[in-house]
């Protein structure tokens, strides 16, 4: 069973910058494909960004260039450094792990992820 704990969500305003943190328990975190998605209101979960096996990253479109992912498998952490903030990245972000060999080849979709965090709320104001 793997646990998964998001944090540094909060309000800020356009232009600025905010780093999420995800804390797995449980698992080999070495071996799990992260991903980060993120959900409007009344929209379904979307791609972010993803951190494969082999470290190598994607992101969605919408964030290229301006989000990072990154992670620290000593410490079983994952991050998100948002910059550059917009009133459209409003959104409740979550924090995934893919532990299936098709976690790594499909890194984009949901049913792709085994574990989800509880989500953190980061809203953007003009």
């Amino acid at each position: 069973q793997v646990q998964l704990v998001e944090s540094g969500g909060g309000s800020v305003q356009a232009g600025e910058s905010l780093t999420l943190s995800c804390a797995a328990s449980g698992g080999t975190f070495r071996t799990f494909v992260v991903g980060w998605f993120r959900q409007f209101p009344g929209k379904e979960r979307e791609f972010v960004a993803v951190s494969k096996r082999n470290g190598i990253t994607h992101y969605a479109d919408a964030v290229k260039g301006r989000f990072t992912i990154s992670r620290d498998n000593a410490k079983k952490m994952a991050y998100l450094q948002m910059n550059s903030l917009n009133p459209e990245d409003t959104a409740v972000y979550y924090c995934a792990v893919g532990l299936r060999g098709d976690s790594n080849s499909f890194p984009f979709f949901l049913a792709s992820y085994d574990y989800w965090g509880q989500g953190t709320r980061v809203s953007v104001s003009s």
